[in-house]
């Protein structure tokens, strides 16, 4: 298989391996589609971690692939690509991209999909699109626009120039560096870390951030106004308040 599902400690983590650079192809877009959507509906799963290996995240789509595709056959698999991609920023569960080596093209909007970046110092992130006469298909106008702005994204789908890991940390494009070494280690601990949280309420979070970003201040509110009202219906509340008032904050033990 091109994407493994393998889960620990309440973490799932979905490996692309497809060496040598795990170029997404058809078939490693639909098996991470698959993965994406059994992490959302397994239990046992609470968060997740996006992970390419020691060498390298994704090096983008397989560009032999496209090369045979027209027109008419880009039309009919554009949908599904986007799909792909927005089944793993759909998972309602915190999901941290352990990113080393290159995040380029579909790569890089993969670790877009994710809540949380940790890049290795070795790390290089990028959308070149344009330099094909392209520009990015799975996300990457959108996404990207979104967590750095429209000017700074421009700048980098514009040029398709790729950004080194100190760059895209003052970007804003990742969230932490840490040793190449230790990137799968640290993504998985902040992961583990959750995934001993309120899982419904980190749900409502996700889905409310998330939301608000895609539409009017109003409808944001109304929808994080109909999770905080749900949540009191929940276990999970009840363990929270009732540790708060008998033992002090950050103490409750979720199930």
């Amino acid at each position: 298989m091109t994407v493994n599902l393998e889960v620990a400690e309440g973490v799932g983590t979905i490996r692309l391996d497809r060496p040598p650079m795990n170029a997404l192809d058809v078939a490693t877009q639909d098996r991470l589609k698959e993965l994406a959507e059994e992490a959302t509906r397994r239990d046992d799963v609470r968060a997740v971690v996006l992970y390419g290996g020691e060498k390298v995240f994704a090096a983008g789509a397989d560009i032999k692939e496209m090369q045979d595709m027209d027109h008419t056959a880009m039309v009919l698999r554009s949908r599904a690509l986007q799909e792909s991609f927005t089944a793993v920023a759909r998972i309602p569960k915190p999901v941290v991209a352990a990113v080393t080596g290159y995040a380029l093209g579909g790569g890089c909007e993969l670790a877009l999909c994710a809540d949380f970046r940790i890049a290795g110092d070795d790390a290089r992130l990028g959308q070149p699109e344009i330099l094909l006469g392209l520009i990015p298909g799975a996300g990457g106008t959108q996404r990207l626009s979104r967590l750095i702005g429209p000017s700074k994204a421009k700048d980098l789908i514009f040029t398709g120039r790729m950004v080194k890991a100190d760059e895209a940390l003052a970007l804003g494009l990742v969230d932490r560096v840490a040793p190449a070494a230790d990137v799968y280690t640290e993504a998985h601990a902040w992961a583990a870390k959750l995934a001993q949280g309120p899982a419904l309420a980190l749900r409502a979070a996700k889905e409310s951030i998330d939301t608000g970003l895609e539409t009017d201040v109003e409808t944001g509110l109304a929808v994080e106004r109909t999770w905080f009202a749900g949540l009191f219906a929940t276990a999970d509340r009840e363990t929270g308040m009732r540790s708060f008032v008998a033992e002090g904050p950050g103490k409750a033990k979720f199930l």
